[in-house]
């Protein structure tokens, strides 16, 4: 059977899991689905933006996903398989401290908001104002099937199934299989972004309203506990070419230790580059890496936080 291409609008989108919601449409393995243009604030933020409208975010309104789609013959135990082919970007984008969000939301009680345009084509890096340059390179955060359990699940938290895994390798040519738990799979997506480093610190990446196409296929009998990914390209090539600054957070709390390991980042970066602890931490989310060193050596363990030197020249 020939593989056919399907359209999804964003009018399809909700903003709970659910193994009930009844699907928008069923393809075949091999199909390819063309989402229109995804919004992960429901429109709630615009290129005129300021920080006072991240303080009257509406948290209902977050993160909604599009979908769900029916993949024939997926049956509990397969896995699907999810390629992204491509994107459809909007041009501009924004970064925000949320009061009460991210890793150092202590740090951090006040809003802030950074908007960014860049090229469409992705092309050229997007530009923090005179400070750094930041490589474009599209992923949706939020790429998930529906979980067996029964009940609606935010779709903030990253579950078993997928879901908002803001892991920015899942880029284009990326091959990402999902546990199917129950019959159709009940594929959705959202949340695209633009940029993102290891970690999304300060809880936002480069938020981007924009469209996507992935392609499905089925891995009857696969039985995966987790999701797992193939790459086909190096993963941090494309801005360690001038190494890195990194700080280290050690202790014996893992969270702790992350948080200690940005913090010097955020130190580090207003020493040399003269920005606020604010523009530093949305630099950080942005653009730096948060990476386990050592994890055995009891009972404390190493975090290290890593910054591409290469997007301040």
């Amino acid at each position: 059977m020939q593989s056919r291409c399907h359209t999804i609008h964003a009018h399809h989108e909700h903003l709970t899991w659910c193994r009930d919601h009844a699907p928008v449409m069923t393809v075949a393995p091999g199909d390819t689905l063309e989402y229109g243009e995804m919004d992960a604030v429901c429109g709630q933020l615009s290129r005129h933006s300021t920080a006072e409208d991240i303080a009257n975010l509406d948290f209902a309104r977050v993160n909604p996903i599009v979908g769900p789609v029916y993949v024939d013959g997926a049956e509990p135990g397969d896995a699907l398989k999810i390629t992204l082919l491509g994107f459809n970007p909007s041009g501009w984008g924004w970064t925000g401290i949320i009061p009460g969000f991210g890793l150092l939301a202590d740090d951090f009680p006040d809003p802030g908001l950074h908007i960014w345009t860049y090229d469409r084509s992705l092309g050229t890096p997007t530009a923090f104002s005179s400070i750094a340059k930041i490589p474009v390179r599209p992923f949706c955060g939020i790429v998930g099937v529906e979980q067996a359990a029964a009940g609606e699940f935010s779709t903030v938290p990253p579950y078993a199934t997928g879901g908002n895994l803001d892991t920015r390798d899942l880029t284009v040519g990326v091959e990402l299989y999902l546990p199917v738990q129950v019959p159709g799979a009940l594929f959705s997506l959202g949340d695209p972004h633009c940029a993102q480093g290891d970690g999304e610190v300060c809880g936002t990446a480069i938020e981007s309203p924009m469209g996507a196409t992935v392609k499905l296929d089925l891995v009857k009998g696969e039985n995966l506990r987790f999701p797992r990914f193939v790459t086909h390209e190096p993963v941090t090539r494309h801005i360690d070419s001038r190494g890195y600054e990194a700080t280290m957070g050690i202790g014996p709390d893992l969270m702790e230790a992350s948080r200690n390991a940005v913090r010097g980042m955020i130190d580090r970066l207003t020493r040399l580059h003269k920005m606020s602890a604010a523009d530093a931490y949305m630099l950080c989310s942005v653009a730096g890496d948060l990476r386990i060193s050592e994890i055995v050596d009891m009972p404390n363990v190493v975090v290290s936080f890593y910054m591409p030197r290469q997007i301040f020249e």
